[in-house]
């Protein structure tokens, strides 16, 4: 087994509606997809930082991870900065874990029309 790093873990999705559930439902199904496309420990897990677009305020990212148990993990969200014909309505996560993976063995995880984002990651 190799050593233990920290790696980071990028991920973005997105929601119709700016809705407490519909900020919540997203950003739990991508949370809970890295983690098991990246076979994390809720322990290993050190940070996430979140951003949201500038026309997301209905919910923190953040409150939607503790209500997934993740009560020691350290969580900050910010807003997206503001770029003319970005993806509006997306949440973006930046995850820093504990691994002994290599830096091509994460698995960054881009859903629903966030997968417009990176299309050299999910078209693989």
């Amino acid at each position: 087994m190799g050593d233990i790093i920290i790696r980071g873990i990028r991920g973005a999705t997105t929601v119709s509606r700016n809705t407490s559930q519909e900020i919540t439902e997203a950003t739990q199904e991508l949370l809970n997809t890295i983690v098991y496309e990246n076979d994390i420990n809720l322990d290993d897990i050190c940070s996430v930082f979140f951003t949201v677009t500038k026309d997301l305020n209905a919910q923190y990212p953040a409150r939607a991870a503790r209500e997934m148990g993740w009560t020691n993990v350290p969580l900050l969200c910010a807003q997206e900065i503001d770029v003319p014909g970005g993806l509006p309505q997306c949440i973006r996560v930046l995850m820093h874990v504990n691994t002994t993976k290599k830096q091509d063995q994460i698995k960054h995880i881009y859903l629903r029309q966030a997968s417009r984002l990176r299309p050299d990651l999910t078209d693989k």
